[in-house]
């Protein structure tokens, strides 16, 4: 049975294999061990793994900018799928930002991910489209 707690920056090697090995999951130099350390300083609480065995199965990073929610780097071991871990890991974080007075989240899913696209269309997340995405290097 897996266990949910709270991600620590001391998850962040067992969280990269995880992502590093999921289909669809895209990683940059956003997802560096600093960067990561400075998303979970700035949104305390609010990020959470799935453990079992002291392994981590399943993560979500989960944070707002004061107005909306973001979602980012929700992944499940793909021989723990099947058993809601997904399901509780966007639960948690939603009822964090409910908590924060934030009443609306967005996540990014890249177009190709078919895990994805499915999984957050079955949870009852309704897909935006005229919305186009631009990113510009600092």
């Amino acid at each position: 049975m897996e266990t949910l707690r709270e991600l620590l920056i001391e998850d962040y090697e067992q969280c990269m294999e995880l992502w590093g090995n999921t289909e669809g999951m895209a990683l940059s130099d956003a997802d560096s061990k600093e960067s990561i350390h400075r998303y979970l300083v700035r949104n305390p609480g609010m990020s959470f793994v799935a453990t079992e065995d002291d392994r981590v199965i399943g993560t979500i990073l989960c944070g707002h900018d004061g107005r909306r929610g973001y979602i980012y780097h929700v992944a499940v071991d793909p021989a723990c799928r099947g058993r809601a871990i997904g399901q509780k890991l966007a639960k948690a974080g939603l009822d964090k930002l409910r908590e924060e007075g934030i009443a609306k989240c967005h996540i990014m899913v890249i177009e190709e991910n078919e895990i994805g696209n499915y999984f957050w269309a079955k949870s009852g997340w309704s897909r935006r489209d005229g919305i186009l995405l631009y990113s510009s290097n600092t």
